[in-house]
């Protein structure tokens, strides 16, 4: 059974940082994209950030030169490191897989992150 379980999200100050992560068991991982998305409070759920197996990445306009992915094949996790968090960054943050050989996706529960004025 593939899981994908996320954590590190909490409540932060503006200016902040905190560290996302999201383990994977189940499924192999190198070869599968990866990507972190969220979902504000009335508001559709959007791309953060993604990272490829060739560890090519790419972010959203709102978060370039705050928020970097990353991720380790040996642990089969995915990180968002945050820093310079605003509180528009308060949302769910969910984790995503692209299985490139069975062309599923694959989604985690999501971890909440609130960001403070």
């Amino acid at each position: 059974q593939v899981q994908l379980v996320e954590s590190g999200g909490g409540l932060v100050q503006a200016g902040g940082s905190l560290r996302l992560s999201c383990a994977v068991s189940g499924s192999t991982f190198s070869l599968n994209t990866m990507g972190w998305y969220r979902q504000a409070p009335g508001k559709q759920r959007e791309l953060v950030a993604v990272i490829s197996s060739a560890f090519s990445t790419n972010y959203a306009d709102s978060v370039k030169g705050r928020f970097t992915i990353s991720r380790t094949t040996a642990e089969k996790t995915v990180y968002l490191q945050m820093n310079s968090l605003k509180p528009e960054d308060t949302a769910v943050y969910y984790c995503k897989m692209e299985h490139r050989v069975s062309g599923l996706d694959y989604w985690g529960k999501g971890t909440l992150v609130t960001v403070s004025s």
